[in-house]
């Protein structure tokens, strides 16, 4: 059984760069597939010898289960067609039961955020950003965590995170919603890569509307160990636009990044301020080599990294003159007919009717 969702054409002149948009489209707001509502899209990768693609949910077991979904995309290179849903997938838990919704047990509750997919294993990886909520009332502390399942949605194993990302009651540690964002497999799917979105407290301030020291901090593991075995530091930009009004809320974090190859990453940035529908969306090239590992490093507020990951601006979609949503997840995708790579990025609508699920459709320049 398929489903499809009609798409909104945009139209768009770009100069020639390294990422050239070719196409976005929008998948309706509480579109319905298997008896599941779609939207809050956080993840998204590619299975090249399926060919589907795997997105996630980051409902938390509050309209339906926790999820995430396969499907077709019939593109070419001028535009995407359709999108046709093939399946809704249970994230279970190790006792092989659904994850239980906020109401039913906070401690439990899974936010998921990215979802990445190993062919060799034929397993998909999905990290949680956990719960951090302290008031007067109530306390609900859950670290974050990175789980692997097989495509049933079975678990399998998680991975061991090192301890300064245990959540805690003071600030001390990860923030709230800046956790574990961002995940890419690299070294042919032995080692895994997980960004924070955020600054820990003991690294340093969230992004300002000036240049700040923002560290966030990058983890790579060994998939082979289950384990963390270097630890990088990146600087954020700074927010994008001031918010209205003044004082209010906003943000710059990393809620998504992509192996590339020769020890280079793509990362997302992604900023928005109250006032504002849109984000400001930025991707950076980042190198590995030469970065020292921080690991021994408690505190980079208190010890500033002297060799932190360099990083080089390929995009602003803010220039592209298009309206650029919530975007959470990006991943390479099967080659265009002209033979070049394609490049997906997918935006999460928070099951809000102000926002919307759009998917970017890039061709990727080679000399990338």
């Amino acid at each position: 059984m398929y489903a499809c969702s009609p798409f909104k054409k945009v139209t768009v002149q770009v100069t020639p760069q390294s990422l050239r948009l070719i196409d976005v489209y929008d998948i309706p707001y509480q579109f319905s597939f298997r008896e599941t509502t779609v939207g809050g899209l956080s993840g998204i990768d590619y299975d090249h010898k399926q060919q589907i693609f795997y997105t996630i949910s980051d409902d938390r077991s509050s309209l339906q289960p926790a999820r995430f979904y396969s499907m077709k995309i019939l593109f070419n290179d001028q535009q995407i067609d359709t999108v046709l849903f093939q399946q809704v997938v249970t994230l279970k838990q190790p006792n092989g039961q659904p994850y239980p919704s906020s109401k039913e047990n906070p401690q439990q509750t899974p936010d998921p955020e990215a979802i990445r997919y190993d062919p060799i294993q034929k397993q998909l990886i999905w990290t949680s950003e956990g719960e951090r909520i302290v008031t007067a009332k109530d306390t609900v502390i859950a670290d974050p965590s990175i789980h692997l399942v097989d495509k049933t949605g079975k678990y399998i194993r998680s991975l061991s995170l090192p301890d300064n990302l245990r959540m805690s009651a003071m600030e001390k540690g990860p923030r709230r919603n800046g956790v574990v964002e961002g995940a890419t497999f690299a070294n042919n799917y032995q080692t895994l890569f997980v960004s924070l979105e955020e600054p820990r407290y003991e690294d340093g301030p969230q992004a300002a509307l000036e240049p700040n020291d923002a560290w966030v901090r990058l983890y790579q593991f060994n998939m082979a160990y289950g384990k963390a075995v270097a630890q990088y530091a990146y600087k954020l930009d700074p927010v994008a636009y001031a918010p209205n009004p003044a004082g209010s809320f906003m943000v710059n974090g990393i809620p998504d990044i992509m192996d590339i190859g020769n020890n280079r990453l793509l990362v997302m940035e992604r900023s928005f301020s109250t006032g504002r529908l849109a984000c400001t969306i930025k991707i950076f090239m980042v190198d590995l080599n030469g970065a020292e590992d921080i690991s021994a490093v408690k505190s980079l507020k208190n010890a500033p990294p002297q060799k932190p990951l360099r990083k080089k601006l390929l995009l602003n979609l803010d220039e592209l003159g298009i309206y650029t949503d919530n975007v959470e997840g990006m991943c390479l995708g099967p080659r265009l007919k002209n033979g070049k790579r394609s490049l997906w990025m997918i935006a999460d609508n928070n099951f809000s009717p102000l926002e919307r699920s759009q998917l970017f459709l890039f061709e990727v320049n080679e000399s990338l």
